[in-house]
């Protein structure tokens, strides 16, 4: 379902029929990869965000697979996040996309960053959100958070989607009945709660097999690409999942890559505090607003 405005579409990625939401017109290409939390997708992690920068980008908001949004749950999840990046490079290759600016929230800047490593000649721009993901492939495991057993919990229903939501948004006035609903209908869509419990079991392995670790691994590759790509990390100051101490951690880590700090704001940051998260991307990215005609 489309929200704030912006466009449902359909395309066949890697054998996958895949969902995306998409805002904006012919402006320079920006694709935001959401969350791994239940009942995620581009329009219900990003859809504040694109709405604003609709006038600077054409916006795309991916549905991953692992039971995220309208995408095919029955897509492959094997390796986890790394099945996520998969499936976004068969997607930019679908749609005909040669360079863009990549922005991710969460498990979606780890699949972000990954991205840029493998293709660096694809990639304007990286904009990473408050992420664990990438804390823990840096060397440093997320903590146990308030957030995480907000996650944890979740039990399947409607209110359960409510509490999870005011653990990832921290101005409750944002959790609006129909960002509740367009997650909880995602979240328990036919095959989505397999799904999601396959990617969850694939990812543990990810990280925690020595097999798969060197996948997840980004300490050199990271610092490295940083280097070569222009990158960002946008952190709310009032994160319960990854939590602050962890972004501070990484910034010694990543001396290439700016960070932004946002105060009155969650995990997710730019449902939070889209102006701001907006602004930022524009002075970054060096984006103008459309003129109208």
């Amino acid at each position: 379902m489309a929200q704030n405005g912006s466009r449902s579409r359909f395309v066949l990625a890697g054998g996958v029929k895949t969902h995306y939401t998409e805002s904006g017109g012919d402006g320079p290409v920006l694709i935001a990869m959401h969350g791994g939390g239940a009942g995620s997708s581009g329009a219900a992690g990003m859809g504040a965000l694109m709405s604003l920068l609709s006038d600077s980008f054409r916006v795309i908001g991916l549905d991953s697979v692992g039971g995220f949004g309208e995408t095919d749950p029955s897509g492959p999840v094997t390796y986890g996040l790394q099945s996520r990046v998969d499936h976004l490079a068969a997607f930019v290759d679908a749609l005909c996309l040669d360079r863009f600016t990549l922005i991710g929230n969460s498990q979606g800047a780890w699949c972000v960053a990954k991205y840029t490593i493998m293709h660096p000649d694809r990639v304007e721009k990286l904009i990473m959100l408050g992420t664990g993901s990438v804390g823990t492939a840096m060397g440093h495991k997320m903590p146990p958070s308030a957030g995480m057993k907000l996650m944890d919990g979740y039990d399947g229903s409607r209110e359960g989607m409510r509490k999870l939501l005011e653990g990832l948004v921290f101005d409750r006035s944002k959790i609006t009945e129909d960002l509740v609903n367009l997650r909880h209908a995602a979240a328990q869509a036919p095959g989505a709660p397999e799904a999601f419990k396959a990617m969850a079991l694939a990812n543990r392995k990810l990280q925690n097999d020595p097999l798969f670790w060197p996948i997840f691994d980004m300490r050199t590759s990271l610092p490295e690409i940083t280097k070569l790509v222009p990158s960002i990390m946008i952190w709310g100051e009032n994160d319960i999942f990854a939590v602050p101490e962890l972004g501070h951690k990484l910034e010694p880590l990543l001396p290439d890559v700016k960070f932004h700090w946002v105060p009155n704001a969650g995990h997710q940051v730019q449902t939070d505090r889209p102006d701001v998260v907006a602004d930022i991307v524009r002075e970054f990215t060096g984006a103008r607003r459309a003129v109208a005609t």
